[in-house]
């Protein structure tokens, strides 16, 4: 559970998306700088092929930082958030009995 909130949260932020972006366009000014030394047909595979291989390079660097990141301070801080509401539901149930108590001592008062 703490690793799929934290990879939909790395997926979301779009950082990956950026890094394929960026050497998309990249590889498109470089064959369009270069264009003297290339064929349109070389352009359009070397576009192709360098786009592929930079999502490959980058569901690698996916994989890496969910290996390599410490998530067990976060998956401490969920445990810790359920407990306090465990003791929070048990406070509430103990002043809700106390609370009918008193209501049931006070109405045989009367």
């Amino acid at each position: 559970m703490v690793i799929e909130q934290f990879s939909r949260k790395v997926l979301n932020s779009g950082v990956l998306d950026t890094f394929v972006a960026t050497g998309f366009f990249s590889i498109l000014i470089f064959f369009t700088l270069n264009s003297h030394l290339y064929t349109p047909l070389e352009m359009v595979f070397g576009t192709i092929l360098v786009t592929i291989a930079f999502k490959g390079v980058s569901n690698m660097m996916f994989s890496l930082v969910i290996l390599l990141f410490d998530l067990e301070n976060v998956q401490a801080e969920q445990e810790l958030k359920v407990t306090e509401d465990k003791l929070d539901l048990l406070l509430n149930e103990m002043q809700l009995s106390e609370s009918r108590l008193r209501s049931e001592k006070f109405v045989q008062a009367k």
